[in-house]
């Protein structure tokens, strides 16, 4: 048995159906636990909902976890590991729909879109104090630095140099790239705009502290909320030492109800869903069927982790 524990919308469904094949698949709802289908799972396509050291000790015949994305924060791998079963993700998949997403945060940041949006539908577009104008910029001759130089940065990085933004990033190692590689201190300190676009590791939790930034930097982070010490930001941006945040991903997710984010004007959110479109999921259910096709051949598998 092969299951979806996803809340899929109409079209992701359809996808599902057209690559896996009709009725092949089976939809458990994110929010539903997945003791029904344990005892004969084979293969487990996962998406946020965390996998468990319990729901992987209850799945005799579980055999593969493939996640639709990237990050795998979210499995208890040494438990896979323990019962023999096969993680995978799909690096590259989402990378188009991480950059663009960053991309237009950093957008939404600097022209205060929300912000003018509210305003406009109030009936009140030409008349907020003169000086909110002041705190709108353009990527334009701004510094841009790019925290880990993956897929999506890669993709992100010549859209703003196109732009007219300067580019310098920081990973484990310098690449063959036409841009500055600077250390995270300095990338830090003297960069307009940071994104970030590296994994949640031991290593990388709360690596970034928005008090290393320069003032009046922006932040954006499509990548894992904990890579941010989220108390430190929300001083940085209440105190006006950041200038904005543009913001994908959250330490707790869903974001609960009376979240102090939300009383913060400077701070555009989304709720995870850089990755989610349509070319991704189309993308990402083909590398999924492809290993699920492998599992049963008994063939090597597509980007195996564990």
């Amino acid at each position: 048995m092969i299951v979806l524990h996803a809340r899929p919308s109409p079209g992701f469904r359809e996808a599902v159906d057209a690559i896996f094949g009709s009725g092949v698949v089976v939809h458990v709802d994110e929010a539903a636990p997945l003791d029904a289908v344990a005892p004969d799972i084979t293969a487990l396509l996962h998406v946020l909902t965390p996998v468990t050291p319990e729901f992987i000790a209850s799945a005799p015949k579980l055999k593969l976890i493939q996640k639709l994305g990237v990050g795998v924060n979210t499995i208890a791998l040494d438990a896979a590991r323990e019962h023999g079963v096969a993680v995978c993700n799909m690096p590259g998949t989402n990378s188009q729909a991480v950059a663009e997403m960053a991309l237009s945060l950093m957008f939404a940041v600097l022209r205060r879109t929300c912000f003018f949006d509210a305003r406009t539908r109030a009936g009140e577009g030409w008349s907020a104090d003169p000086c909110e104008l002041d705190q709108v910029g353009e990527i334009g001759g701004r510094t841009v630095g790019l925290v880990g130089f993956g897929h999506s940065a890669q993709l992100l990085a010549p859209a703003l140099a196109a732009l007219g933004a300067k580019i310098v990033y920081t990973a484990r190692s310098p690449r063959d790239a036409p841009y500055e590689f600077w250390p995270l201190d300095r990338l830090l300190g003297e960069s307009d705009i940071v994104s970030l676009h590296i994994p949640l590791t031991d290593e990388t939790r709360a690596s970034i502290d928005p008090f290393a930034m320069k003032k009046g930097a922006v932040l954006v982070n499509t990548a894992r909320g904990e890579l941010v010490a989220e108390a430190r930001l929300l001083e940085a941006l209440s105190s006006g030492h950041l200038r904005g945040a543009g913001l994908d991903v959250f330490a707790e997710e869903p974001l609960p109800r009376g979240h102090p984010l939300f009383g913060l004007a400077n701070a555009v959110l989304a709720p995870h869903i850089a990755w989610l479109t349509p070319e991704t999921l189309g993308r990402s259910l083909r590398v999924a069927h492809e290993n699920c096709r492998r599992l049963a051949a008994g063939d090597r598998l597509l980007h195996q982790v564990v």
